[in-house]
């Protein structure tokens, strides 16, 4: 019995000695709580963050006297000594400077960014908080020299350096290392099924090439985003956000946003979470009824093809498909559906996240864990044409073993299309549905011919016989909201047979992995990483966007790296870091490519730090650049792998005439080869047919594609004078093989450069416009500069602004064929202005926005973007009692409607109200 006694008594001990509890509270210079502060236990993983009042309690394994250290985004770290078991600690951070915040996205490695071989911008806790957007993601428009293109409410897209699109291939977004972009599309599409507000950490972006480290698409740029771990985040964090966007051609429409995490820590082995986010607003409409080729034309024009006006992209000579002399030698479009009664402009989020995360060994930061992610929502995109993403579905899954030194990671993201549909063929397949074209065309040239033969009694101008024509071929059209119309619509948008129907079909994957490990606590002479990274595509889109009706299109590739950081100390005030980093890429459908980066970093007192560097990039080009197979109605897509261009296919009707004076049969099969080897430039084609002289026709036939290169060249200053912070860079990129997309047109019958029969083809109509994918062989280069500056003014308030210059150098006159797509204004400024604490619990920021007027380009069309300019405001309360913070605020109030993309919805105001409550 005394030997069980005893026993016990030493498992009282025991646990009595496991758990020296201590507590305290983190405040800063001026007495003012700081919520979210970490506190650990130094050189263990205990550890714990201070409430909404600052206060923490940290229980531990380790016995008096130990350390403990406090830490803060914005504030310098501190740490005290622990003596005593329930000591009470008062830590009092200093207000430090966002150069010495830590970032890892530029080296793989924490390092201050004062410090960082290139230029880093981050967005962490603090700016997350204050942004006067209506959530974090719109708040990186506020960064120095990124661009945030709106797509739609749920989908902006970000880009760095110029050749912004929505298909933004060049361009990645990393969640806790995971790629965010779609399968099927190939690119993020913005936070549509991303994080949630809630739980994010922080981001970071790193603007320009970084395949040295990242890989083939690590082009641009990339954007790093963390979500806050269980073990250090715990509790229940809720936002609540309700508002009303407000536009001109939509009027006013409620907003609702809310987010939800709950982590909790179950032992010092063992935590989990869970993210819920839920989203739904009304998209900004896009009710362009402008010609999208001709500003000047009206809908009375016989060729009209208005920007959000779809259906009139279905076009023929009149006088080609009839052979009669008596018609005009013009082109007529049948009559389109505006995009308004195409979709009800329904935008929606709804995604969850949920992680188990273990970490075996006591006080060894070793943690191995999986998350799931999954995401449904509606939103537009534009690419070649307007899309309706509807029920859209994401889902990843990660396994990850890390520590310190090293990790191991593999993931698989997969979607579905859902409900998805192509506006513009929506239009298209409701008039098909109704009448054919042969139908309504033969309709529309027997009206005119009629008008002729007997005469024009009536005198009717041409105009006049145009419209008579027009309404005599649209009788009995469907009109929108009749029965005829929705039961169209429905039957076109469940069909994925674009000759038909407009379902955008798709349920594509890819499965990556990657690995990475840091040398540096095994020897001192440098810090030494070595990595890899494996991935494989697994394209199934049913036919309906690749050439893959034959089942799903597979490929690979895979890279591995290595670098070797160097710290010289070349005297008591100067510091030399030096970076070089080398990495070797393979894609199956290609060779290997090595991609070197070299830097410099020079620190002098502490408060300045000069930096240089010369990096390489590269980017393979995309499942859509390789296997696409789409007629986007104007032009068909063909992706240049050598074995597509044989898989698509095409049958189509020879005019009259060809058949009469050429004797060529009445139908003839077409296939994507013919886009890249029996073509004419689509500029020359336009010169000669309003000329008429062949000389003027010039061969296209684009070369097959592969991979491209860019080689950057950058300089950078980061310095601090007094209160006033500096953030200088200046880059030039030299870009080799340049991808970019081509309209071609191929002729039906006779060689491309014959002079004879080709000609007769496309004189007589017979042909197909192309938009192939291929290298360029111009010069393209670009270059830039961006300085940012930020302050404190009157006692304590931020001020900060940047400006960003941005150049294309490119003879687009020597290549009116070539579209490089760089759609980035050539100035922005921006600007911000608040206090976290005006006075007691009471904070505010205003940010402004300004972009200069520029082109913009891409396969859904080309227009000047206007120059705009944008104030956004917000006032927030905290309510201690209720570890909550109220905010008030607007986007856009001046109300000054905007867009960032030719072809997309005018861009309102939003006005919002928010309660997040433990939002540490």
């Amino acid at each position: 019995m005394r030997t069980i006694l005893s026993i016990v008594l030493l498992f009282f001990c025991a646990l009595t000695y496991a758990q020296t509890t201590i507590s305290g509270t983190v405040m800063d210079n001026n007495g003012l709580p700081i919520p979210g502060a970490n506190i650990i236990v130094v050189g263990t993983s205990s550890g714990n963050i201070s409430d909404f009042d600052g206060k923490f309690t940290l229980s531990t394994d380790s016995t008096p006297p130990f350390s403990v250290q406090a830490s803060s985004v914005g504030f310098a770290t501190e740490t005290m000594d622990v003596t005593s078991e329930n000591q009470t600690i008062e830590f009092v951070l200093a207000e430090g400077s966002i150069l010495d915040e830590v970032v890892i996205s530029a080296s793989r490695t924490p390092e201050r960014i004062f410090e960082s071989p290139v230029t880093v911008e981050r967005f962490g806790l603090k700016q997350i908080k204050t942004t006067a957007s209506a959530d974090f993601y719109g708040g990186l428009e506020n960064l120095k020299g990124v661009d945030v293109n709106t797509n739609s409410l749920t989908f902006k897209s970000v880009n760095t350096r110029g050749f912004a699109s929505f298909a933004n291939t060049r361009f990645m977004q990393l969640v806790d290392g995971m790629d965010n972009s779609t399968p099927a599309l190939n690119f993020p599409i913005g936070n549509l099924v991303g994080m949630v507000e809630t739980d994010v950490q922080s981001v970071e972006l790193l603007p320009g090439a970084s395949s040295a480290l990242y890989g083939a698409n690590a082009f641009n740029g990339i954007l790093f985003m963390r979500s806050k771990n269980p073990f250090d985040h715990q509790g229940i964090r809720v936002s609540l956000k309700r508002g009303i966007t407000s536009q001109e051609a939509a009027g006013d429409n409620a907003y609702t946003d809310i987010g939800i995490t709950m982590g909790h820590k179950f032992s010092d082995k063992f935590a989990a979470k869970v993210n819920f986010g839920y989203l739904k607003g009304t998209d900004w409409a896009a009710t362009s009824e402008v010609d999208k080729i001709d500003p000047t034309r009206t809908r009375s024009n016989t060729n009209y093809d208005g920007i959000n006006v779809y259906g009139d992209e279905v076009s023929t000579n009149i006088r080609a498909a009839s052979g009669l002399g008596i018609i005009p030698d013009v082109v007529v479009s049948r009559t389109g559906y505006n995009e308004r009664d195409l979709t009800n402009y329904n935008a929606e989020s709804i995604k969850a996240d949920w992680g188990l995360y273990f970490r075996p060994i006591e006080d060894n930061s070793l943690e191995i864990s999986y998350v799931g992610k999954v995401g449904t929502g509606n939103t537009i995109y534009q690419g070649t044409n307007r899309y309706n993403i509807k029920r859209f579905f994401q889902q990843q899954h990660k396994l990850e073993v890390k520590n310190d030194n090293f990790f191991v990671r593999a993931y698989e993201v997969s979607d579905k299309a859902g409900d998805s549909y192509d506006m513009v063929f929506t239009g298209i397949n409701i008039n098909r549905a109704w009448k054919s074209d042969s139908q309504w065309f033969q309709e529309y040239i027997a009206t005119y011919a009629g008008i002729e033969l007997t005469g024009n009694p009536l005198g009717l101008s041409t105009q006049q016989k145009h419209d008579a024509a027009r309404a005599t071929a649209d009788t009995g059209r469907f009109l929108p909201g009749s029965d005829g119309f929705n039961s169209a619509f429905n039957k076109s948008v469940a069909d994925p047979d674009l000759r038909t129907g407009s379902k955008f079909q798709d349920a594509s994957k890819y499965f990556h992995s990657d690995a990475n490990y840091n040398f540096s606590h095994l020897t001192d002479i440098a810090d030494i990483q070595v990595g890899g990274s494996y991935r494989q595509y697994s394209l199934n889109s049913g036919g309906s966007i690749y050439t893959d009706t034959d089942g799903p299109i597979q490929y690979s590739e895979f890279g591995i790296y290595t670098q070797i950081q160097k710290d010289l100390e070349l005297s008591e005030d100067m510091k030399l870091k030096l970076t070089a980093s080398g990495r070797y890429d393979k894609s199956e459908l290609f060779d290997g490519f090595f991609s070197p980066r070299l830097s410099a970093g020079l620190t002098v007192n502490r408060n300045h730090n000069v930096r240089a560097s010369v990096q390489t990039g590269f980017r393979n080009p995309t499942t859509q650049d390789l296997f696409i197979g789409l007629d986007a109605g104007r032009a068909i897509l063909v992706g240049s792998a050598p074995n597509n261009l044989d898989r698509y296919s095409k049958d189509y009707n020879i005019s009259t005439v060809g058949q009469t004076t050429f004797g060529q049969p009445g139908t003839v099969t077409q296939t994507g080869a013919a886009a890249y080897n029996n073509s004419y430039s689509a500029s020359s084609v336009t010169a000669f047919a309003a000329a008429g002289n062949p000389a003027l026709l010039t061969v296209a036939n684009p070369d097959i594609i592969k991979p491209e290169q860019v080689t950057s060249i950058e300089i950078g200053y980061r310095g601090k004078f007094d209160k006033l912070i500096v953030d200088f860079s200046t880059y030039y990129n030299k870009y080799q093989d340049f991808i970019s997309q081509e309209v071609v047109i191929a002729p039906f019958y006779g060689v491309a450069g014959d002079g004879g029969l080709s000609v007769a083809a496309l004189a007589n109509g017979d042909f197909q416009a192309y938009s192939t994918y291929t290298n360029t062989k111009a010069d393209v280069n670009s270059y830039g500069a961006s300085i940012g500056l930020s302050t404190k003014v009157f006692n304590g308030f931020d001020l900060g602004g940047s400006y960003t210059f941005t150049k294309l150098d490119f003879d687009d006159a020597t290549y009116p064929d070539v579209m490089l797509s760089f759609n980035t204004p050539e100035h922005k400024f921006k600007a911000s202005f608040g206090h976290t604490e005006v006075f007691k619990n009471f904070g505010f920021n205003i940010s402004y926005r300004f972009s200069d007027d520029y082109f913009w380009e891409a396969t859904f069309g080309n227009g000047i973007v206007p120059e705009f300019h944008v104030l956004d405001a917000q006032v927030n309360y905290k309510i201690p009692s209720l570890k909550s913070v109220i905010k008030v605020g607007a986007t856009n109030l001046t109300g000054d409607e905007y867009f960032t993309a030719f072809g997309t919805g005018f861009i309102g105001s939003m006005y919002y109200a928010s309660l997040t409550i433990n939002n540490l």
